[in-house]
């Protein structure tokens, strides 16, 4: 199964403030998700609806809709204390 990926427009800024080094892991994070959205290390959320996984010190913060077969990316921030929030 392939899933579609769809970044939000806010993911996209936060993701345009990371420094290079560090957005291939990212990108690499996210395009893995399109043949399996719930990879070993993904987490399901408890206060939010989604799942995160970690690429580096990043986190990627993801929906997954298996009717439509996609995967929406809602944020990618640092670990810290807001990430979740």
């Amino acid at each position: 199964m392939i899933y579609k990926i769809i970044i939000e427009r806010k993911a996209e800024k936060e993701a345009e403030k990371i420094p290079i080094k560090y957005r291939t892991a990212i990108d690499r994070a996210i395009l893995s998700l399109t043949s399996n959205p719930r990879p070993h290390g993904s987490k399901k959320l408890t206060e939010k609806e989604g799942y995160r996984i970690r690429a580096g010190n990043y986190r990627i913060l993801y929906t997954v809709d298996d009717t439509a077969k996609t995967v929406i990316v809602y944020r990618i921030k640092i670990k810290g204390k807001t990430t979740y929030k």
